[in-house]
């Protein structure tokens, strides 16, 4: 393997940082011990810029190039963004129906809680099931069928691979131009 950049970032199959590198976990390091990293990264992933400085943390966190993709929110450096769960409220779903259409039984004698071919359901004893249409073929009443979700987050994570992301603290120090 070639000497690498100072700060270059790369991914291992191994559980390990190789000599001369660190897995990428957020860690404060001293400045007075790694002045040449610390001038490139700074403090955009952490630390308090006169003792110490962080390292990025890639734990349980997917990469992203800076910049602004069309149509995306742009994006800087040491940027951490997104969010594990969400709660999806009311407002953030599209308006849209559940609907249902059913055969009014008439005759009391097919309706059943559990129909077979041909027969219809019986409507609860304390509500009105159907909305009154007079139609044969209607729709439940719209209070018939309830809320769900009960406000709880569900995850929102994409498929992951676990990774060892290291970067390196010696190396070449990258030129501009």
């Amino acid at each position: 393997m070639s000497e690498p950049y100072i700060g270059e970032i790369q991914i291992f199959g191994f559980n390990f940082a190789p000599k001369n590198w660190a897995q990428c976990a957020g860690q404060l390091l001293p400045i007075s011990q790694n002045t040449a990293l610390f001038s490139l990264l700074g403090t955009q992933y952490g630390g308090d810029g006169r003792v110490t400085f962080a390292l990025p943390n890639l734990q349980d966190n997917a990469a992203c190039n800076q910049g602004q993709g069309l149509g995306l929110t742009a994006r800087t450096i040491g940027e951490a963004f997104g969010e594990p769960n969400v709660t999806l409220t009311d407002p953030e779903m599209p308006q849209h129906q559940h609907a249902l259409t059913v055969f009014a039984q008439n005759d009391t004698s097919k309706r059943s809680s559990s129909p077979a071919a041909g027969y219809g359901l019986a409507s609860p004893a304390s509500s009105q099931a159907f909305a009154p249409n007079g139609s044969n073929l209607t729709g439940f009443a719209p209070g018939l069928i309830g809320t769900a979700g009960g406000g709880l987050p569900h995850s929102n994570q994409q498929p992951y691979l676990a990774m060892n992301f290291c970067i390196a603290l010696q190396g070449i120090f990258p030129s501009f131009g």
